[in-house]
């Protein structure tokens, strides 16, 4: 009987100190440490994945704002083309394109007098609109209004501006090119 107690406290010793792992060792199946080597590969593959799906997402996003800003851009252009709206690119008439920040000016005044530009400046700043002073070569200084980076932007403010009192019948669009 002291061999069967013996044998047997020796089987709960290695079963209470052995664990799981060591069954599974003997059986040939992962242990606890392989599973969670494992769980922590699969947790890394996993934030790779959702990074390059962000990473999609946004390229999806950028591409459908481009495609919506191209065909803003057509429209544009094809209102441009049927209305009496005039385009005039800077290098004609600006003394320098890198002082131009933006694509598009909305024209709303040139004065040969500094102040003059500066009071229309401060009509079109007071009514709510960005406006700049341009100097042109020939000492002209122009009120530009409304500076945007996108044509059908710039083309929807100056149908804006033109209710405004402070902007004339002949605004135009100048266009940094």
């Amino acid at each position: 009987m002291k061999k069967i107690l013996a044998i047997a406290s020796l089987i709960a010793s290695v079963c209470l100190l052995g664990g799981c792992d060591f069954f599974r060792q003997l059986a040939g199946r992962p242990t606890s440490q392989d599973i969670e080597q494992k769980r922590l590969v699969l947790e890394q593959r996993a934030a790779v994945l959702r990074q390059q799906e962000d990473s999609l997402r946004l390229v999806r996003e950028r591409e459908q704002e481009l495609k919506r800003l191209e065909a803003d851009s057509l429209a544009a252009l094809e209102e441009l083309r049927t209305s009496k709206v005039k385009v005039i690119p800077s290098p004609r008439v600006a003394s320098a394109r890198a002082e131009l920040a933006y694509e598009y000016y909305v024209m709303i005044g040139a004065f040969s007098v500094p102040e003059f530009a500066r009071n229309q400046a401060s009509r079109a700043e007071q009514a709510g609109y960005t406006a700049v002073q341009i100097p042109f070569r020939n000492g002209i200084t122009a009120v530009g209004a409304c500076p945007s980076n996108s044509l059908a932007e710039v083309l929807s403010s100056l149908k804006k501006l033109r209710g405004e009192s402070f902007c004339p019948a002949e605004a135009w669009i100048l266009h940094k090119e």
